[in-house]
C-alpha cells in the first residue's frame, strides 16, 4: 500500500514536470486574453442599485452592510491615493535627470538663469525640488486621472464608463493646453508689466519666479478641466445648462476671486490675462452642457402619460 501510494506521488510530479512547459505556453497565450476578457466585464458590468443619498447616511447607524460598504469604499480610496503618491514619486525621480534642463527653459522669459539670483543657503535645492514635483504632476496627470476614473468607475453605468475612460487623453490635453497657456501666453505679457511697474531695479530670485510660474502652470492647468467637468457632471444629471446661463454674472465674480487669488497681483492686466481663459471656458462649459443634457434625454426619454 505504502509503495502504491509512493508511485502515485511519483507519476504525478513526474506528470508536472512533463506538462510544465505547455501549460506555462499555455497560460502566455492566454493571458492577453484573460486580461482583455477582464477589462470587458470591467467596462460592461451594472453597477449597484442606486440608493437616495439620505437613506444612505441614515443606514449607517441601522445597517451593517452598509457600513462595510462604506469601509470598502473608504479602503479603497485609499488604495487609490497610494498608488497615485507612488505614481508621483515615480514622476518626481524622473524629473530629476532633466529638471536643470527644464529650468533654463523655464528661466527663458527673463533672460536666463543667470539673471536670477538665490539669497538662502537652501533655496538652489528647493527650486529643484519644486520643478521636479511640478514636471512630475504634469507626466504623471493621464495616471492620476485614470485612478480618480478607477475609483468612480463602479458607481458609473457601462456607457458612462467607457465615455470615463475615453476622456482620460482629453483631459490631459486640456491640462497641457492651460500649461502651455501660461508659458507662452500668460508670462510673455505679465512679466514685463511686473518688471516695469515702478522704476525700481528688478532683482527676482529663483525662489520667487519659479514658485510664481509653476504655481499658475498647475492651476490653470487644473481650472482648463472645467468643461469637461461640467459634461461630466451634466451627463449624470448633477448640473443644468439653465442654471450656468442664469447665474452667469456670479460665474464671472467667483472666477474674478480666483483670478485674485491666482495672481500674484490684483493689477487688472494679470487678471485680465486669467480672467479672460476662465470666461470663456465657462461658456464653452455651457455649450457642452447642453450637448450633455441633449444625449441624456435621448438615453432617458421622460415617460408620457398615456391618454385616455
Amino acid at each position: 500500500m505504502a509503495t502504491r501510494k509512493k508511485m502515485t506521488k511519483f507519476f504525478k510530479a513526474l506528470w508536472r514536470v512533463i506538462t510544465f512547459p505547455f501549460v506555462l505556453l499555455f497560460n502566455i497565450i492566454a493571458f492577453p486574453f484573460r486580461v482583455i476578457f477582464r477589462i470587458s466585464h470591467f467596462l460592461n458590468e451594472e453597477p449597484p442599485e442606486d440608493r437616495p443619498l439620505l437613506d444612505t447616511f441614515s443606514s449607517l447607524t441601522t445597517e451593517e452592510e452598509t457600513r462595510a460598504s462604506l469601509w470598502d469604499h473608504v479602503e479603497a480610496l485609499r488604495a487609490h491615493l497610494l498608488r497615485v503618491v507612488i505614481a508621483l514619486a515615480v514622476g518626481v525621480g524622473v524629473s530629476f535627470y532633466y529638471a536643470v534642463p527644464l529650468m533654463r527653459y523655464l528661466a527663458i522669459p527673463v533672460g536666463g538663469l543667470e539673471n536670477l539670483q538665490a539669497i538662502k543657503v537652501t533655496e538652489e535645492v528647493g527650486v529643484f525640488m519644486r520643478v521636479s514635483l511640478s514636471s512630475g504632476i504634469i507626466i504623471m496627470f493621464p495616471y492620476i486621472a485614470f485612478e480618480l476614473w478607477f475609483f468612480a468607475a463602479p458607481g458609473l453605468r457601462p456607457r458612462e464608463r467607457k465615455y470615463g475612460l475615453l476622456g482620460i487623453p482629453l483631459a490631459t490635453a486640456l491640462f497641457l493646453t492651460g500649461v502651455a497657456f501660461t508659458y507662452r501666453i500668460l508670462l510673455p505679457a505679465a512679466l514685463p508689466f511686473l518688471g516695469s511697474f515702478t522704476e525700481i531695479k528688478q532683482f527676482w530670485t529663483a525662489q520667487d519666479y519659479f514658485g510664481f510660474i509653476t504655481g499658475l502652470m498647475i492651476w490653470l492647468g487644473i481650472f482648463f478641466e472645467f468643461p469637461l467637468v461640467i459634461y461630466i457632471l451634466t451627463s449624470m444629471g448633477l448640473v443644468k445648462p439653465a442654471v450656468l446661463v442664469k447665474q452667469w454674472r456670479i460665474a464671472i465674480v467667483i472666477i474674478a476671486i480666483i483670478a485674485a487669488a491666482v495672481t500674484p497681483t490684483i493689477d487688472p492686466v494679470n487678471m485680465g490675462l486669467v480672467m479672460l481663459p476662465l470666461s470663456l471656458l465657462y461658456f464653452v462649459s455651457i455649450g457642452l452642457s447642453y450637448i450633455a443634457e441633449a444625449g441624456r434625454r435621448r438615453r432617458n426619454p421622460p415617460e408620457t402619460e398615456s391618454s385616455v
